[in-house]
């Protein structure tokens, strides 16, 4: 009798991994909401509303790195791109939440405070149902894996990889930036979407709301970890790896590395895309500046830095260069990019498996 595939996925999981998921949730899920809800502003215990928004950015960026190594550190396929399918998310849910201001803004208006502005007399067709978060919602998954699915279908089919692949996506998260800074898009131009005032009815800004938010943001990395463990242990997880190591002999036995490069790549796409409609609440705006390039380049120096292929690395990586980062803004914003230029130079040539991969060689050579 064949053993149930969730049985199989259960025992593939070390303990140590179920015990780290469970006290990662006790943290995100219970502790910090309560220390931020109910225990005074004046105790040193209170986390403040700067660290809860703050860390549930992190863990939206982790979402993002989780992605990120699925499709770079089990399938091989270096995107720079990622970028766009995160801010696609943010401006997916961000339309949802312009259409809550209402009559609220500066203009008081049923429209956008930027259309009334650039003289719009009404909302563009593709606006229409953005009033309705299960729209919103439907948004945040189909439009970044829509095009994820036909720029993938393309590419693949043309057996573009490697160094092409990379650029390609690049070139592509560049063009939709240009595009997002026009203002007769319809997306707020260079300023984007800002200003919102509530989520459901409910003050966006008010504590419950930022605590709930971070909440989901912990949920949504728990969730991307499990998807992640339970793709990655199946046999289209080891199908998917063996088209990393040697495409052409998958090829030979009989298998179509499209599919599977497809399916991971939207997987992937619709991923951060939930990451980006979680960020733009806590941070308050979303801009065409999520998709500059370099935004891309930084979510690939969070999975090396952590450690591809490893799904629990990249978590690690968004974490640290994140905290360095608010770090370095702050009291060195001049260094902050040859900081990150370093760190990327002395991961690849010294750190090559990550931090996850530092932290194994040293338990090794400690049991030897």
């Amino acid at each position: 009798m064949r053993t149930p595939f969730i049985v199989r996925f259960l025992d593939a999981t070390p303990r140590s991994g179920w015990i780290a998921l469970g006290l990662f949730a006790a943290v995100t899920l219970v502790l910090m909401p309560a220390l931020h809800l109910f225990v005074p502003e004046d105790s040193p215990f209170h986390v403040s509303t700067y660290v809860i928004t703050l860390t549930g950015k992190i863990l939206c960026y982790a979402i993002v790195a989780v992605a990120m190594d699925l499709i770079w550190g089990y399938a091989g396929i270096l995107s720079l791109g990622h970028g766009l399918f995160f801010a696609l998310g943010g401006y997916a849910f961000g339309m949802y939440l312009m259409r809550q201001i209402g009559r609220d803004g500066s203009y008081q208006s049923d429209l956008p405070d930027f259309m009334v502005f650039l003289d719009w007399k009404e909302l563009p067709w593709y606006w229409t149902g953005s009033d309705s978060i299960l729209w919103s919602l439907f948004l945040v998954l189909a439009l970044p894996g829509l095009v994820a699915y036909v720029f993938g279908w393309f590419a693949f089919r043309s057996r573009i990889k490697g160094v092409y692949f990379s650029i390609i996506t690049q070139a592509l998260t560049f063009a939709a930036m240009l595009l997002f800074f026009r203002n007769e898009t319809g997306f707020g131009g260079n300023n984007g979407f800002t200003d919102f005032k509530r989520i459901l009815g409910y003050d966006i800004t008010a504590p419950e709301m930022r605590a709930a938010l971070f909440a989901l943001s912990a949920l949504a990395l728990m969730g991307t970890l499990v998807l992640g463990r339970y793709l990655t242990t199946s046999k289209f997880g080891r199908v998917l790896a063996a088209i990393r190591d040697a495409e052409s002999r998958v090829m030979f036995i009989g298998y179509n590395p499209l599919h599977y490069k497809l399916f991971i790549w939207t997987v992937s796409a619709m991923l951060c895309g939930i990451a980006g409609a979680l960020y733009v609440p806590q941070v308050g705006i979303i801009n065409p500046g999520e998709m500059s390039p370099a935004n891309s380049i930084e979510i690939a120096i969070w999975t090396a830095v952590g450690g591809r292929g490893t799904l629990i690395g990249p978590v690690i990586g968004a974490g640290l260069v994140n905290l360095f980062k608010s770090f370095f803004t702050v009291a060195f914003p001049e260094y902050w990019l040859f900081f990150l230029g370093a760190l990327f130079v002395a991961v690849t040539l010294w750190l090559p498996e990550g931090v996850v991969g530092l932290w194994k060689r040293l338990r090794a050579r400690r049991a030897a």
